[in-house]
Protein backbone atom coordinates (compact mmCIF):
# COMPACT_ATOMS: atom_id res chain seq x y z
CA UNK A 1 0.00 0.00 0.00
CA UNK A 2 1.07 3.35 -1.12
CA UNK A 3 1.27 6.38 1.22
CA UNK A 4 -1.59 9.16 0.38
CA UNK A 5 0.05 12.04 -0.96
CA UNK A 6 1.63 14.70 1.51
CA UNK A 7 2.27 11.74 4.10
CA UNK A 8 5.09 10.59 3.54
CA UNK A 9 7.18 14.20 4.61
CA UNK A 10 8.45 14.70 7.84
CA UNK A 11 7.18 18.01 8.32
CA UNK A 12 3.41 17.12 8.36
CA UNK A 13 4.19 14.72 11.11
CA UNK A 14 2.93 15.77 14.78
CA UNK A 15 5.69 15.69 17.15
CA UNK A 16 6.16 16.68 20.69
CA UNK A 17 7.91 20.35 19.70
CA UNK A 18 4.81 20.96 17.41
CA UNK A 19 2.69 20.30 20.19
CA UNK A 20 4.68 22.61 22.93
CA UNK A 21 4.80 24.80 19.81
CA UNK A 22 1.05 25.22 19.43
CA UNK A 23 0.04 25.59 23.32
CA UNK A 24 2.95 28.04 23.86
CA UNK A 25 1.02 30.34 20.99
CA UNK A 26 -2.49 29.76 22.30
CA UNK A 27 -1.50 30.58 25.65
CA UNK A 28 0.12 33.73 24.37
CA UNK A 29 -3.19 34.33 22.69
CA UNK A 30 -5.11 34.60 25.44
CA UNK A 31 -2.90 36.89 27.89
CA UNK A 32 -2.60 39.41 25.43
CA UNK A 33 -6.49 39.02 25.04
CA UNK A 34 -6.91 39.12 28.69
CA UNK A 35 -5.41 42.11 29.19
CA UNK A 36 -6.56 44.03 26.06
CA UNK A 37 -10.27 45.00 26.57
CA UNK A 38 -12.65 48.11 25.16
CA UNK A 39 -12.13 51.27 27.32
CA UNK A 40 -15.27 50.83 29.40
CA UNK A 41 -15.19 47.06 30.32
CA UNK A 42 -14.62 47.54 33.99
CA UNK A 43 -14.70 51.40 34.14
CA UNK A 44 -18.37 51.09 35.32
CA UNK A 45 -17.62 48.83 38.09
CA UNK A 46 -14.83 50.60 39.39
CA UNK A 47 -16.69 54.28 39.38
CA UNK A 48 -19.58 52.66 40.48
CA UNK A 49 -17.65 51.70 43.78
CA UNK A 50 -15.66 54.43 43.83
CA UNK A 51 -19.00 57.08 43.80
CA UNK A 52 -20.07 55.24 46.70
CA UNK A 53 -17.50 55.74 48.94
CA UNK A 54 -16.47 58.97 47.53
CA UNK A 55 -20.17 60.26 48.16
CA UNK A 56 -20.19 63.06 50.49
CA UNK A 57 -21.95 62.40 53.86
CA UNK A 58 -25.72 63.16 54.19
CA UNK A 59 -25.85 67.27 55.16
CA UNK A 60 -27.99 67.66 58.22
CA UNK A 61 -28.84 71.08 56.81
CA UNK A 62 -30.69 70.11 54.04
CA UNK A 63 -33.44 67.70 56.37
CA UNK A 64 -36.44 68.51 58.01
CA UNK A 65 -36.45 67.34 61.22
CA UNK A 66 -39.32 66.06 62.89
CA UNK A 67 -38.87 68.55 65.69
CA UNK A 68 -41.34 71.11 66.46
CA UNK A 69 -39.67 74.84 68.07
CA UNK A 70 -42.12 76.86 67.77
CA UNK A 71 -41.17 80.59 66.35
CA UNK A 72 -37.12 79.41 67.09
CA UNK A 73 -34.75 77.99 64.86
CA UNK A 74 -33.63 74.28 65.11
CA UNK A 75 -29.80 74.24 65.43
CA UNK A 76 -27.77 70.97 64.88
CA UNK A 77 -25.28 70.87 67.22
CA UNK A 78 -23.11 67.85 66.35
CA UNK A 79 -22.45 65.29 63.49
CA UNK A 80 -20.71 62.26 62.69
CA UNK A 81 -20.07 60.24 59.54
CA UNK A 82 -19.56 56.51 58.80
CA UNK A 83 -20.32 53.61 57.53
CA UNK A 84 -22.79 52.48 60.26
CA UNK A 85 -24.52 49.46 58.11
CA UNK A 86 -21.65 48.33 56.37
CA UNK A 87 -23.06 48.43 53.01
CA UNK A 88 -20.36 51.00 52.10
CA UNK A 89 -21.87 54.22 52.16
CA UNK A 90 -21.75 56.83 54.66
CA UNK A 91 -24.41 58.08 57.16
CA UNK A 92 -24.27 61.08 59.52
CA UNK A 93 -25.62 61.01 62.73
CA UNK A 94 -27.20 64.13 63.50
CA UNK A 95 -27.98 66.03 67.31
CA UNK A 96 -30.28 68.64 66.93
CA UNK A 97 -32.41 71.01 69.42
CA UNK A 98 -34.08 74.28 69.45
CA UNK A 99 -32.08 76.95 69.61
CA UNK A 100 -32.50 79.04 72.90
CA UNK A 101 -30.29 81.96 74.25
CA UNK A 102 -31.18 80.80 78.05
CA UNK A 103 -30.91 77.44 78.97
CA UNK A 104 -30.52 73.64 77.17
CA UNK A 105 -33.39 72.50 75.33
CA UNK A 106 -33.72 68.44 74.96
CA UNK A 107 -31.94 67.01 71.90
CA UNK A 108 -33.03 64.17 69.36
CA UNK A 109 -30.70 62.29 67.46
CA UNK A 110 -31.12 60.82 63.98
CA UNK A 111 -29.85 58.54 61.34
CA UNK A 112 -29.50 60.07 58.01
CA UNK A 113 -28.57 58.05 54.70
CA UNK A 114 -28.16 59.86 51.37
CA UNK A 115 -30.94 58.27 48.63
CA UNK A 116 -29.41 56.82 45.45
CA UNK A 117 -30.58 60.60 43.78
CA UNK A 118 -27.33 62.80 44.82
CA UNK A 119 -29.67 65.73 44.38
CA UNK A 120 -32.17 64.36 46.96
CA UNK A 121 -32.70 65.83 50.23
CA UNK A 122 -31.30 63.14 52.69
CA UNK A 123 -33.87 60.79 54.63
CA UNK A 124 -34.28 60.11 58.29
CA UNK A 125 -33.56 56.43 58.17
CA UNK A 126 -33.41 56.24 61.98
CA UNK A 127 -34.45 58.23 65.50
CA UNK A 128 -31.97 57.12 68.28
CA UNK A 129 -33.21 60.03 71.28
CA UNK A 130 -36.48 61.67 70.60
CA UNK A 131 -36.34 65.31 72.10
CA UNK A 132 -39.43 63.96 74.37
CA UNK A 133 -37.36 61.89 76.36
CA UNK A 134 -35.95 65.41 77.81
CA UNK A 135 -32.21 64.41 77.48
CA UNK A 136 -29.25 66.63 76.47
CA UNK A 137 -26.49 64.96 74.59
CA UNK A 138 -22.95 66.16 76.10
CA UNK A 139 -20.66 64.39 73.29
CA UNK A 140 -21.11 62.27 70.12
CA UNK A 141 -18.39 59.55 68.62
CA UNK A 142 -18.20 57.19 65.90
CA UNK A 143 -16.15 54.18 66.60
CA UNK A 144 -16.34 51.80 63.35
CA UNK A 145 -19.68 51.09 63.11
CA UNK A 146 -20.75 51.59 66.65
CA UNK A 147 -22.19 55.17 67.86
CA UNK A 148 -21.96 56.26 71.05
CA UNK A 149 -23.09 59.49 73.57
CA UNK A 150 -23.03 61.17 77.08
CA UNK A 151 -26.53 61.89 77.74
CA UNK A 152 -27.38 64.56 80.44
CA UNK A 153 -31.21 64.66 82.00
CA UNK A 154 -33.34 65.21 85.32
CA UNK A 155 -34.86 62.64 87.40
CA UNK A 156 -37.70 64.89 88.47
CA UNK A 157 -38.89 68.45 87.65
CA UNK A 158 -37.59 69.90 90.90
CA UNK A 159 -34.24 69.27 90.22
CA UNK A 160 -32.86 72.59 89.10
CA UNK A 161 -32.37 73.03 84.93
CA UNK A 162 -28.67 74.16 85.46
CA UNK A 163 -27.90 70.76 87.45
CA UNK A 164 -28.21 67.82 85.69
CA UNK A 165 -28.57 65.03 87.74
CA UNK A 166 -28.92 62.40 85.56
CA UNK A 167 -25.69 60.80 83.44
CA UNK A 168 -26.00 58.20 81.09
CA UNK A 169 -23.84 56.31 78.19
CA UNK A 170 -25.75 54.87 75.35
CA UNK A 171 -24.21 53.49 72.91
CA UNK A 172 -26.35 51.59 69.45
CA UNK A 173 -25.24 48.82 66.63
CA UNK A 174 -27.16 48.18 63.45
CA UNK A 175 -27.67 44.74 64.26
CA UNK A 176 -30.46 42.41 62.19
CA UNK A 177 -31.60 45.63 60.35
CA UNK A 178 -32.14 47.71 63.16
CA UNK A 179 -30.10 50.20 65.40
CA UNK A 180 -29.70 48.31 68.96
CA UNK A 181 -29.23 50.28 71.70
CA UNK A 182 -27.45 49.23 75.00
CA UNK A 183 -26.27 51.42 78.13
CA UNK A 184 -22.57 51.71 78.83
CA UNK A 185 -21.79 50.76 82.75
CA UNK A 186 -21.89 53.75 85.14
CA UNK A 187 -18.00 55.46 84.66
CA UNK A 188 -17.55 54.14 81.22
CA UNK A 189 -16.39 56.61 79.04
CA UNK A 190 -17.88 57.05 75.07
CA UNK A 191 -14.43 57.38 73.90
CA UNK A 192 -13.70 53.95 72.57
CA UNK A 193 -16.84 52.56 73.84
Amino acid sequence: MQPLAGQDLLHTQPHSMHWLATATAISAVIAVSSLIQPPDATATAVATTRSARSAPAPDPGRVTFPVDCGPNRLDVTRKVSGDLDGTGGTETVAVVRCHSDTGTPPSGVYVLAQPSDPKAAPRIVATLLAPAQRLTVQDLDIQGREISTTLLGYSTLDVPRCCPDVHKSLKWQWRGGKFVQSELPAGATTEGA
